[in-house]
């Protein structure tokens, strides 16, 4: 059982190390949701980290040669418009 923390202003919660290791959330910046009558955390997951080389290994992997380099290679000026 946990209980919320007074921590300054804000409320803490401690979270077992088997949950943390369990969860993957060591190390890694956390998303709160709130859920019905509770809290979901999880990991941030940045759709578009590494991309480019998850790319290159997939062409690579699939030995795919026509590859559009000068789409691969434009630089993302904003994401904000996106919808994930």
């Amino acid at each position: 059982m946990a209980y919320l923390t007074k921590i300054g202003n804000s409320r803490g919660v401690r979270i077992p190390k088997p949950i943390i290791e369990q969860a993957h959330l060591d190390n890694v910046e956390l998303m709160f949701k709130v859920v019905g009558d509770g809290l979901l955390i999880s990991p941030d997951k940045k759709s578009r980290t590494n991309w480019r080389e998850k790319i290159a290994k997939s062409i690579e992997s699939n030995k795919q040669v026509n590859v559009d380099h000068e789409w691969l290679d434009l630089e993302l000026s904003s994401d904000t418009e996106w919808q994930w």
